[in-house]
């Protein structure tokens, strides 16, 4: 029989805040992430606005043991490291980042993060290349042996996806199953998906879980200026760019940020008397091989996953409460995802309450984790988030969406990705209920 499987640690860092308490209070107050570019000049850039975690220092989130090794951490990667301090230390278990007397089996933990591309730092790699420099050409030869001498030994382990999950694990010193998944947007959702699996199985008893990414360096940007899948036409007006699955949606904006859950088997959780958020009840995964850059219109394998989570939680489409879409505000895959959603939802999509929260945070990619994490708060709070530039919906089809949070019960909720390339996944997570 499937162990039940429950979340007891939340983190998120966003551009809405740092930490998942500030993270739902900003959300649910209507606060924008997205702001002119500014850790970089985006002057040649047809899109200047971007969501940016706010200013932190990564030595804060790490033991003072480890502070050496966070300069080999890329973006991504502290951007996992700070969202899994939060998640431990909501959960109440104390790893080896914060004592030297765990209380938790490392054998029995494990740890899924999905991560996406990580861009080099620019600054790092031309100052080397410039070195190798022969007229407006790079030397090859001298890039071997000059060039790279100027980058350190350990640089490309800054670079690499599954850095996330490492420094993760060797931080809090977690030995169970481990695995890094690189699927786009899908990433995190996949990841909790994967751990979700882990404790049914009984492979481990709690996991840690989700994804982290940032897109907001100048490759990050450029290629998505290239797919023309951002906002350029509101870079004066940045609070409004992102517009979810509204009439007048004309791109999303990159961004940066990551959530993970820490998963909890059900009596290792009441064992030790653990908070606990939610359930998590159903997972689905697809994929539709459509087109590496174009959304199937048709929505069907996105649909496909949507009916796989809502049948494994036994839960019909019409008892969901709360949620929480893609919603990137492209028009085409606003519209693909539609589809997919009027599918598996029927006439209930009109009903349930509608959160697209990209309008604040932007598009976090692999850090999607932190839609779910909405879904899992909006649980904890009872409170279903704005959806703050949704006004006028797509081709008029009726969504119960509303500018304002909303006071609302929600014993159900889900949360799903539809992403470039045609991987898809879909979560639910439920109340728990006094037994």
């Amino acid at each position: 029989m499937a162990r039940r499987v429950v979340i007891t640690g939340i983190g998120v860092i966003s551009p809405i805040g740092i930490g998942h308490q500030t993270f739902w209070q900003n959300l649910t107050a209507g606060v924008v992430g997205v702001r002119t570019l500014a850790s970089f000049n985006p002057g040649g850039f047809p899109s200047r606005i971007a969501g940016e975690v706010p200013p932190y220092k990564i030595g804060d989130f790490v033991p003072k043991s480890y502070r050496k090794a966070t300069k080999v951490m890329a973006r991504d990667i502290e951007l996992a490291v700070v969202a899994a301090d939060d998640a431990f230390k909501d959960s109440g278990l104390q790893s080896r980042a914060y004592t030297d007397a765990p209380t938790i089996n490392s054998q029995r933990f494990g740890c899924n993060i999905g991560a996406g591309l990580i861009s080099a730092d620019l600054n790092e790699l031309t100052a080397a290349m410039t070195s190798a420099r022969s007229g407006n050409d790079l030397d090859l030869t001298a890039w071997g042996r000059e060039g790279m001498t100027q980058l350190t030994p350990l640089w490309l382990l800054k670079y690499l996806p599954n850095m996330l999950a490492c420094h993760v694990t060797i931080v809090h010193g977690l030995k169970g199953p481990s695995n890094t998944i690189t699927c786009a947007d899908a990433s995190s959702h996949l990841a909790i998906g994967e751990a979700f699996r882990t404790i049914q199985r009984g492979d481990a008893e709690l996991a840690i879980c989700g994804g982290a990414e940032s897109k907001v360096n100048p490759m990050g940007l450029i290629r998505q200026c290239l797919l023309n899948r951002v906002a350029v036409e509101s870079n004066d007006q940045p609070a409004e760019a992102v517009r979810p699955f509204d009439a007048s949606a004309r791109g999303t904006a990159v961004a940066e940020g990551g959530g993970l859950f820490i998963l909890e088997d059900l009596d290792h959780a009441r064992a030790r008397r653990a908070k606990i958020y939610a359930e998590v009840v159903g997972f689905g995964a697809s994929q539709d091989a459509y087109s590496v850059t174009t959304p199937d219109p048709t929505g069907r394998s996105y649909a496909a996953a949507l009916t796989k989570a809502l049948r494994e939680a036994n839960v019909p489409a019409d008892k969901v409460d709360l949620l929480i879409p893609h919603g990137l505000g492209i028009a085409s895959h606003d519209r693909a995802e539609l589809a997919g959603l009027r599918s598996a939802f029927g006439e209930a999509l009109s009903s349930v309450a509608f959160s697209p929260i990209k309008a604040q945070t932007g598009n976090l990619a692999a850090g999607s984790g932190v839609d779910a994490a909405a879904a899992v708060l909006a649980i904890h709070h009872q409170q279903a988030p704005p959806a703050l530039n949704t006004v006028d919906p797509i081709d008029g089809v009726k969504l119960n969406v509303s500018r304002e949070s909303r006071a609302t019960e929600v014993s159900v909720s889900m949360s799903s990705v539809y992403s470039l390339g045609g991987q898809n996944a879909a979560l639910v997570f439920r109340k728990m209920q006094a037994e």
